[in-house]
């Protein structure tokens, strides 16, 4: 069984300007990749009105359990900048011991990574015989609205009785060193747009009219007031914080009809999404008068228990590189939030200081040193699975 050159992969990859929701090819250079080590490929594009279709890959060797799975995304955030830049954003330089290039953290040099684990580990198998399964669950709509990705894969192969026992996701999780940090949780998102109600008029006249700004502002002094929570052992405080305030008045002397303001939960697991837009709602009533609120579910929070598969990950690091891994619930969402509703799930992938920025980077070493760790993973969890 052929050998993956990770590095070269990778800039196979990165020279797909993938940009959400194009693929630009980036699936058909993993799919190609995979088949030539015995993937069994499915390309499912799914769509949905309102929505641009996405292409996804989920790939898979073996026909018996457990199921190893990787799960990644191709898309990547556009350049930005592209005069900023000092080199082509998705030409894949290597230069002075850097890969550089968008997707190069996020994330498609961890993609690469796995997939040259896999045919190390695979090329010690007879003829591909071994007892359980590796699989890729790739999408093209991680850093989009994640309609049309992950979740809708996850769906078909509950229909097709495509099973996964674990799962890891290649997100750059590591703050300075490959393997100094992996995800075992996230913590959960909930969104409030609340429109204040009121009645235009002139400044001059206050009794004519209704400034919904005056209240707007105890609506959003007791939302942030409260403290949420102290923390827990797994996860830091939840916070709310207001991230927007609009009235689109220009003039001075005008009275505004309506305020609006949108604020942000990330919480963890001492709160549901629902009983916070309960106590959302219930301030709404008691401070806003008049109003409409809308509440965006995001996501529910989670944490991976120790056991089999985070034992795999400390253990294939401490190996590889030589440093403990802090076990983290820090930072955004991933796609693990839908992937922890079917089996554990843990993140692990590249240095992230450079994820969306401009000259976005990676280390052509680490490239090496990520391969051995997801080497070590597969060898270890399949070994206590």
């Amino acid at each position: 069984m052929p050998q993956l050159d990770p590095l070269a992969l990778a800039r196979d990859l990165m020279r797909r300007p993938s940009v959400t929701p194009e693929d630009a090819g980036a699936l058909d250079v993993l799919q190609k990749a995979l088949e030539g080590l015995g993937f069994r490929c499915h390309r499912l594009k799914f769509e949905q009105a309102g929505t641009p279709a996405i292409d996804n890959l989920y790939a898979r060797i073996g026909d018996s359990g457990p199921n190893l799975c990787f799960a990644g995304h191709t898309d990547v955030v556009p350049v930005g900048d592209r005069a900023a830049w000092t080199v082509e954003p998705f030409e894949a330089v290597v230069d002075q011991g850097w890969l550089i290039g968008r997707g190069a953290a996020d994330m498609k040099a961890a993609i690469a990574c796995f997939a040259s684990a896999a045919a190390d580990w695979l090329e010690g198998k007879e003829a591909g015989k071994f007892r359980g399964s590796l699989s890729f669950l790739i999408t093209g709509d991680e850093e989009g609205p994640a309609i049309n990705g992950t979740a809708k894969v996850l769906r078909w192969m509950e229909e097709n009785r495509e099973k996964i026992d674990a799962c890891i996701v290649g997100e750059p999780t590591a703050t300075k060193a490959v393997g100094d940090m992996a995800k075992i949780g996230r913590r959960g998102s909930i969104t409030g747009r609340l429109t204040i109600l009121g009645a235009q008029g002139h400044i001059a006249y206050p009794h004519l009219a209704d400034n919904p700004i005056r209240r707007l502002v105890p609506v959003l002094d007791a939302l942030q007031r409260r403290k949420l929570d102290e923390g827990t052992a797994d996860f830091q405080a939840s916070n709310l914080e207001v991230t927007t305030i609009d009235v689109g008045n220009p003039a001075t002397n005008v009275i505004p009809a309506r305020a609006k303001a949108t604020f942000n939960i990330r919480f963890n697991t001492t709160h549901t999404g629902a009983q916070l837009e309960s106590w959302m709602r219930q301030v709404c009533a008691e401070h806003a008068g008049a109003h409409e609120l809308e509440v965006e579910q995001g996501s529910e929070p989670f944490l991976t228990a120790r056991g089999a598969l985070s034992d795999a990950v400390v253990a294939a690091v401490r190996e590889a590189v030589g440093i403990e891994p802090e076990l983290s619930t820090t930072g955004g969402t991933s796609d693990a939030r839908f992937i922890k509703n079917h089996c554990p799930v843990i993140e692990l992938g590249m240095v992230g200081q450079t994820m969306h920025k401009v000259d976005e980077k990676v280390r052509v070493e680490d490239v090496a040193l990520l391969t051995a760790i997801y080497r070590r993973v597969i060898e270890r969890w399949f070994a206590s699975a």
